[in-house]
């Protein structure tokens, strides 16, 4: 038997789905990026299933949002100092800095998929509700901040950027399971009108981190194990264990030497 719930404020009545589900734990910055869109891609030609995946960066790097201009966002000379690399997705949305201390969560999925409003400004309510249960199952109270951000005790812990193209919704987002704000402050060009915006004197008073807000060490299987439970339950799908199909996977190694490893694309503004 097929189950079934009600989604408030939304007339579907949504089914129990099942979706592809990948871990490939720690990848350098290009195969990220190649990873997203080689599935989306796929997606779009009905050649994978809808998809859910996380990982962790390695090497440490500054991921800026489509439309970003580089010298604005990124300090390019603290980066090569510190090795962590700039890599440009195809989101849009602000720049972050992410290492192997934090999840990083993708949701490639058919546009007109009933569990995603049509309106993006919804969807990323109806989507962020994944983190939301899973910072339940840590014991944890969050409330979504619209557009896009996460926030427990009025700071940010997660945040998330989409694009939809070829009629596939690719949106993704990041939980801290501990915060390298140091590293944060010297890599990241912060406005000070977009601290101001926030209510905020210092990174350390806007971010935050699983390990900062429990008080304890938490294992990367333990944070996994939460995203996972927590996006079953808030899309009403079931998680079945998959790997990339051949096709994916040679997309994946064109998409890395032909964009996500040059500058051309990554400091393209």
């Amino acid at each position: 038997m097929v189950r079934v719930i009600m989604v408030s404020k939304r007339s579907e009545v949504l089914s129990l789905e099942v979706w592809r589900y990948i871990d490939f734990d720690l990848i350098d910055p290009p195969t990220s990026g190649a990873l997203a869109e080689a599935i989306l891609i796929a997606r779009s030609e009905r050649k994978c299933p809808n998809t859910f995946f996380i990982y962790r960066r390695k090497p440490p790097a500054v991921s800026i949002g489509y439309f970003q201009a580089v010298n604005n966002t990124v300090d390019l000379a603290a980066c090569r100092e510190l090795g962590v690399e700039v890599s440009r997705r195809i989101t849009g949305g602000g720049a972050i800095y992410s290492d192997e201390n934090g999840i990083i969560y993708s949701i490639v999925v058919n546009e007109d998929n009933p569990k995603v409003p049509k309106n993006i400004a919804e969807s990323y309510g109806v989507l962020c509700r994944g983190i939301i249960e899973a910072l339940k199952i840590l014991g944890l109270d969050a409330v979504f901040q619209p557009v896009n951000d996460i926030l427990v005790g009025g700071r940010k812990i997660s945040g998330s950027s989409q694009t939809r193209r070829r009629g596939v919704v690719l949106h993704h987002g990041t939980l801290l399971a501990k915060a390298d704000i140091e590293t944060m402050k010297r890599v990241l060009r912060i406005p000070d009108e977009k601290m101001s915006d926030k209510a905020a004197k210092s990174l350390e008073e806007r971010v935050t981190s699983l390990e900062k807000l429990l008080g304890r060490e938490v294992s990367m299987h333990e944070v996994k194990e939460a995203v996972k439970k927590g996006f079953e339950k808030a899309l009403n799908v079931k998680f079945e264990d998959g790997k990339l199909t051949k096709y994916e996977e040679e997309h994946v190694r064109k998409l890395v030497e032909e964009k996500y490893s040059r500058d051309e694309w990554n400091l393209r503004r």
